[in-house]
Order: C-alpha cells, then structure tokens, then sequence
C-alpha cells in the first residue's frame, strides 16, 4: 500500500465516527414525533370561543366603569366637593383621556407586530391595578389618575379585542359575532350601575371595587386561553376559514383531514409553516399613511363621524343622568342605579340582532331606521311631568341608539378590508380614539352651568342625531341608501 492510500484510509476511519453521528442525529429528528399542539387548540382558538371572551372583556371593562357612575356624586360631596356634576364629567373624561393617549400605539403596534393575546393579557393587569388604586384614592387629583390608567387598560379591549374577533371570524359572520360581543356592554352597564348602588349603600365606597377586582380576575383567566389566529394556523387550522357544508375540511388550506394508514383521521394536527393571514398582515404602514388613507375614503370617514357623534349622544348623560334623577324626583343612588336598568335591558337584545341583520341585509337600512326611531325619545326625556313616561323614553331610546353600534363597527371591519394595508387594529383605534372623548365633559359642563341644563344636554343629542341620519342616508354601506334613491329616480326620468 502507497504512503498516500495509508493516509486516504486514516482519514476515512477518523471521518467516520463525525459523518456516522451527524447521520444518526439526523435519522433522530426525522423519527422524532411532530410536537403536539397546545391543549383545546379548536375550541380555543375558534370565533365562538373568541366572541365569548371577547364579549366577557367588554361586559367586565363597562362593568368597571359604569358600577361608579351612580355613586360617585355621592362619594364627591361625602369628601366635601362642591359641583359634583362637573367633577364627575373631569373624572369621566380622565378616562376617556387614558383611551386617547394610548389608542394610537397599541393599535399601531398591534398591527405592526400582529400580537393581539399579550396586549389583552397587560391591559387587564393594568384596569385590576387602576381599580385598587381608585378604591384606595384619599383625594380627587388620585381619583383623576386612576381613571386615567383605567382608560389605558380598556383600550386593549376595544383595540385589539375587536381585531382579534375579526381575524378569527369568517368575514361572513364579522356583523353577527361583533352583535354577540358588544352584547358585553348591555351587560355591563345592566350589573354596573345597580349592583354599585347597592354595593355603595351596604359596603361604602369600597364595595363596588371589590366586585370589579373580582370579576376582572375571572376574565383574565378567559384571556389566558386564548389561541391566536396566527398561532392556529401553524398547526393547519383557521378558524376564520368559511364553514363549508358536507365536507370535512382543515381550516387551515382547505385540504382534508389527514388520516393515518388505518384510515383513522390523526390526534395531532400536522404542524405547518406560519400561513398567510389577512393582507394586513404583511403591509406596513406608518402611522400618516395610515390616516392619509382612511381620510382619502368617504365611508371610513363616515363611519368614523357617526362613531364620534354616537359617542356624544351617548356619552353627555352619563355624569349627569344620576343628579337629573335626584334633582327632579328625588332618587337615592340605589333607585338611580335601577333605573339604569330601563336603559340597559333593550340593549341587551338590539345589538345581537342588529348584528345578524348587518350580515344578512346590509347595513345601510339599519343604521337609518335605528337612528330614525331613537331621536324622538331624546326630545321625550325633556319632560318631567312623570318617572314612569322618563323610564319608558329613556328604555326606548337606549334601545334604538345601541342598535347602531352593530352596523358602525360591520362598516369601520368593512372598511379595513377596502383599504389595502389598513388593519382591523387601526379602524378600531379610530373608533376608541373618537368614541366618548368631549361627552362627559360636555354632559357634565352644560348640566352644571345652564339653568336648564337637561333640556340643553338633551336638544344637543337629537341635533347630533340628525346629522347621523344625513350622514347615514348618504354614505353608509356597500350601497348607501342615497345611492338607491338616485338609480330610482334615474329609471323614472
């Protein structure tokens, strides 16, 4: 043998043992078992699992915050303020300030770095913080800050709670499953104000906070089990994949269930590259862009403008229905807090069906009538010969008005998906940025300083409601009613 086969030999036997344990490794990892999925990845990841937790969000979030309206007066002038109406508009408005702060980054971020379950964990954490902190407040300045990291919790619901419903949702169902979810703030503001009241008249001031803490924890649990869209489709399911009928589908590609040589389909769902989501997904857009785009669109500026306006009309009664109530008939914080319930109860059932609506007829009818119904109650509430006819006003027009949330937020999702690089986040933003920001303070403000302060409060919201309806008519929907109108009228000529 040659001096050089020798060393051809020696160099074969010491690459041997390498080359042998890099196979073996590799024949390792292809033996090893596909990771398994997270536990209840179907049903934790699903829209109706998502609409439900969602929903619970939004019912704890309005919870927190109406369970004080009818006590905080009360609890004002016992530290000895005086013009209690005014402070409690401030103190709503210091809420609505912590949303105003915060709602352009989280939805940018949001969007930017497609995470929605982290912002709705942290946002929680910080609204259960902000409760302990406004129980425990010795004086008005605390009480005003409180209120505001309390908006800043509530922001990651109304943000990104909502994208993530409609990155779950077929785009079919966006309108039924936003309904089902905003049914949260009839709920809410259905336990809020009355269990408050008795809480306030039993406990002290403390009572009510106890409450929200402890139903805040409840939710976090919810939260805690959410599966993103994203995370879902790693392991080939979407739970945004339209249903289809006799077909046992994989959301995530529309291929099969895989099934085993047995012909049993497989436990474990095989894990696959991260699929596309929605185009928002992956077309970043800075924040002027972002503006520039929605503002270049008469139905996103539309839709942003009745958000705004129905946010007032909503909003101005807010600090200053209790005080109407104790000034005009005498009521004591628990007797204010049920007749909250007259104007949350309907509510409770319009948005469900206002949403299922949405997706089968569009939202150009609904919207229209719903505002169309609600303003003469308005102009209702001015009297005070009766508590009885206030009560089935105040019903009526609750009733009416909060039918229109379905239809606005089915648009601003509608909107989104027109707009190439707009996402659900930053619609949503939008419409938490613009939603209840002047109304409390107006509400507050004009109740304290206008010798017929209810009267003025209550005229201004049946004007704004009639530019609603002028807006609504012209711009609203796939095919505004304007739109319907003129193509008539062109046949008839």
């Amino acid at each position: 043998m040659s001096l050089s086969q020798h060393e051809d030999v020696e160099a074969s036997a010491s690459a041997t043992p390498t080359a042998l344990a890099t196979n073996t490794q590799t024949a390792d990892n292809a033996n090893d078992p596909a990771p398994s999925p997270p536990f209840g990845l179907k049903w934790r990841c699903s829209y109706s699992f998502t609409t439900l937790i969602v929903g619970l969000g939004v019912a704890t979030d309005l919870l927190v915050y109406s369970i004080i309206i009818p006590v905080m007066p009360f609890q004002l002038e016992r530290l000895g303020y005086h013009s209690v109406s005014a402070l409690t508009g401030w103190l709503l408005f210091a809420y609505s300030a912590g949303l105003v702060l915060c709602t352009i980054p989280i939805a940018m971020l949001s969007e930017r770095y497609n995470t929605r379950r982290a912002p709705l964990i942290a946002g929680l954490v910080l609204l259960i913080g902000s409760q302990v902190m406004l129980m425990e407040a010795p004086n008005y300045p605390v009480m005003a800050v409180a209120r505001v990291l309390q908006g800043v919790g509530s922001t990651m619901v109304w943000v990104v709670g909502l994208a993530l419903l409609c990155d779950s949702t077929p785009e079919k169902f966006i309108g039924r499953q936003l309904g089902l979810a905003m049914s949260g703030m009839a709920i809410g503001f259905l336990a809020g104000p009355p269990v408050g009241g008795a809480l306030y008249s039993r406990f002290g001031f403390r009572g009510p906070f106890i409450c929200g803490i402890a139903i805040s924890v409840f939710d976090l649990v919810g939260r805690l089990l959410i599966v993103e869209r994203k995370d879902a489709l790693k392991w080939g399911i979407d739970p945004a994949a339209a249903p289809v009928e006799g077909a046992d589908v994989e959301a995530g590609g529309g291929d099969a269930e895989k099934t085993s040589a047995g012909g049993s389909p497989d436990r474990t769902p095989t894990p696959l590259a991260p699929a596309q989501g929605s185009e928002h997904d992956h077309t970043t857009v800075s924040l002027v862009g972002v503006m520039a785009r929605l503002c270049r669109s008469p139905r996103a500026g539309v839709a942003i403008a009745i958000t705004f306006l129905y946010g007032i009309v909503y909003s101005t009664q807010e600090p200053t229905l209790p005080l109407h109530l104790q000034d005009v008939w005498g009521l004591n914080s628990s007797k204010v807090g049920l007749v909250y319930l007259a104007g949350v109860v309907p509510t409770f059932f319009s948005a469900p069906i206002a949403g299922w609506y949405s997706d089968t007829r569009g939202v150009e009818w609904l919207s229209v009538i719903c505002i169309a119904l609600a303003l003469p109650w308005w102009v209702v509430m001015v009297v005070q010969r009766s508590l009885a006819l206030f009560i089935v006003a105040y019903g009526l027009g609750s009733f009416f008005i909060s039918g229109l949330i379905s239809p606005i937020m089915a648009e601003l999702a509608a909107v989104s998906r027109g707009i190439e690089g707009v996402g659900y986040g930053h619609v949503y933003g939008a419409f938490n940025l613009v939603y209840g920001i002047v109304g409390p303070v107006v509400g507050g403000q004009m109740y304290a300083h206008l010798k017929a302060g209810w009267l003025a409060i209550n005229l201004l919201a049946a004007g704004f409601l009639v530019l609603c309806l002028g807006l609504t008519f012209c711009y609203t929907g796939d095919d505004p009613l304007l739109a319907k109108l003129m193509r008539r009228l062109r046949k008839v000529d």
